[in-house]
């Protein structure tokens, strides 16, 4: 199996992934062999494997998007760019759901196709020892709609402001230890923060 899927390397995808698709020509090989065909076993079985690897390529990985879904991705793509153009800044999952008659979910499942399928062996990042495989199963659109959501309102705050946020909430540092390193009180650090909090949660709606 391993010299099989070695064949199929360098097309962007992880050998993990590939070796997933080959194990799944194997089974289909399995379940369609006749032993009395007058081939031995292996002989059939891989150009089965390959054939399944190539179609799992072909459609994009094992989860194939609808055209409607990249017809979507396309105009979610030209309203952003407008909109970026107009208001310079991107636009919220409600700006583009309101502007193009879609729900948010239908939003953000169009805007997510258009990223590369993860592995499932992939490290969960900030988890030890956890893969994507270990955390799925949970209904994740809310989270996601609010990562997108968040990472907007992140890009709005100047740079010492984005700092501020992302230290506390992202790298668990305490005010004291940001005060130090940009020069300013433990007070003006805990004023700052109140204030970048509370422009964020109205700008979002009372989302975040």
């Amino acid at each position: 199996m391993k010299y099989i899927v070695k064949r199929f390397l360098g097309r962007g995808v992880e050998f993990d992934d590939l070796f997933q698709w080959g194990c799944l020509g194997l089974v289909k090989a399995i379940d369609r062999f006749d032993p009395d065909y007058p081939v031995q076993f292996s002989t059939y079985a891989v150009p089965v494997i390959m054939g399944e690897i190539r179609r799992c390529l072909r459609d994009d990985g094992p989860i194939h998007v609808s055209r409607t879904i990249h017809e979507q991705a396309r105009r979610i793509d030209q309203y952003a760019r407008a909109y970026e153009a107009e208001h310079h800044c991107a636009p919220d999952i409600g700006d583009i759901a309101e502007a193009l008659d879609m729900d948010r979910e239908a939003v953000v499942l169009a805007m997510n196709s258009k990223k590369q399928v993860r592995s499932l062996s992939e490290p969960v990042r900030g988890e030890t020892g956890l893969r994507l495989m270990d955390v799925l199963g949970a209904d994740t659109m809310g989270r996601v709609d609010n990562r997108l959501t968040l990472s907007m309102l992140l890009r709005d705050l100047t740079d010492q402001e984005r700092a501020i946020i992302v230290r506390r909430y992202f790298q668990s540092h305490t005010q004291t230890q940001i005060a130090r390193d940009m020069g300013l009180s433990q007070v003006q650090v805990s004023r700052l923060e109140s204030r970048i909090i509370k422009r964020m949660r109205e700008k979002a709606g009372g989302e975040v």
